[in-house]
């Protein structure tokens, strides 16, 4: 029997962090499904195909890994992709509650879906889109960037930014 797994969020874009998840998940399942929430009411920086095509282009060395948009409630997608398990990476501290209280729900949407949480690496611990936008606004320096972000993911945060800096 195989083991389908789902990892949703935004990844608007996609992080250092995101990345250390899909590769540790990768290797727990026989294949992990990122779901690439869309949310009407939120502003992304990237529209939902430049997101999917991020995501596939820094993952593309993982075989057992595709990636998907999707819309409404996350336990909703995960049974679309007939899997019993959903992913959650959370950072010490800032996540825990949120996550938790997200669990409680979906159990009671959904008592077949099994949520498995995975904490960020010391490394990864601080990083957030909202804080790699941030940095990328406020520094030309792309090392600094390369921190939080994979090389791949640098050229098109810069290209956004300079495009909302202009219109």
């Amino acid at each position: 029997m195989s083991t389908r797994a789902i990892y949703t969020g935004s990844f608007d874009p996609v992080t250092l962090g995101h990345l250390h998840i899909i590769r540790r998940a990768s290797r727990l399942v026989d294949e992990l499904v990122v779901g690439i929430g869309i949310n009407a009411d939120k502003q992304p920086l990237f529209t939902p195909e430049e997101r999917v095509e991020l995501v596939e282009r820094v993952s593309h060395d993982i075989p057992n890994v595709r990636v998907e948009t999707f819309s409404g409630l996350a336990v909703d997608f995960v049974r679309h992709c007939r899997a019993s398990v959903m992913v959650r990476g959370i950072r010490p501290l800032t996540d825990i509650a949120g996550e938790f209280s997200m669990l409680m729900a979906n159990r009671q949407l959904d008592r077949g879906i099994e949520t498995v949480f995975l904490m960020a690496d010391e490394e990864y611990a601080h990083v957030s889109s909202s804080l790699l936008k941030q940095i990328a606004a406020m520094s030309e320096d792309d090392e600094r960037l390369a921190k939080f972000v994979p090389p791949a993911v640098i050229g098109p945060i810069r290209e956004k930014i300079r495009s909302r800096n202009l219109g």
